[in-house]
């Protein structure tokens, strides 16, 4: 299975590739937009927004809706669907080789994401054996924490946001998670908002910042 995608550049001869995974019963289109706030002459981006599956969801009473893996119940920091995040795992890696098969490299990857797209992040980076440019993961969690080890990324950049009154993914388990990664030595910036379950503009502006000091 390959995913569907959309495609978007800041400029031409892109330095960087950013694969950035949305959350529970969204799409791609749900960060497409931000493409314009991240112009940086210096640093040409390719975005890549995939389009997730569509499985049954059994918190949502088995509606069948875009996500990542399943969610059985609202403590999602229990019981993750294992079997759910390693399918997606596998799907974004077929993205990965895509670009390298097209003349990018490992390192000029980034993967990001928001809330179950930023958890598929984490356990990415954390267990792939390639080392990538860097981790932007927004209101997420390590879904599977027991993998977690000293791979090829303990020294790539993560920006890690979370909001202090998120509903959702509780902002307890988004600092525990942050805890887990700095514990095993992974270089975390960890970023806090006054706000519930979204991304705000202070965050996209402070994602911006970080990929001019981290890259350009």
């Amino acid at each position: 299975m390959t995913l569907d995608t959309i495609i978007k550049k800041t400029g031409e001869n892109p330095k960087l590739v950013i694969i950035w995974m949305h959350g529970l019963g969204a799409d791609g289109n749900d960060f497409a937009p931000v493409v314009p706030q991240f112009n940086i002459a210096e640093l040409p981006i390719k975005f890549i927004f995939p389009h997730a599956p569509k499985i049954p969801v059994t918190i949502n009473g088995g509606m069948v809706m875009r996500a990542w893996y399943d969610i059985t119940m609202m403590d999602i920091g229990k019981h993750a669907d294992k079997k759910g995040v390693l399918e997606s795992a596998d799907l974004i890696k077929g993205l990965i080789q895509e670009q390298i098969n097209q003349g990018f490299t490992y390192e000029q990857i980034i993967l990001a994401g928001f809330s179950q797209g930023s958890a598929l992040a984490l356990h990415l980076a954390t267990t792939l054996t390639d080392k990538i440019a860097g981790v932007i993961a927004l209101s997420g969690y390590l879904p599977i924490p027991e993998v977690l080890s000293e791979k090829a990324n303990i020294s790539t950049p993560f920006f890690m946001g979370h909001g202090t009154q998120d509903p959702v993914v509780p902002f307890t388990l988004g600092s525990k998670s942050k805890d887990q990664l700095k514990q095993f030595g992974y270089k975390i910036d960890w970023n806090t908002y006054p706000i519930q379950h979204g991304v705000s503009m202070d965050e996209i502006h402070d994602i911006k910042q970080w990929l001019i000091r981290n890259f350009v």
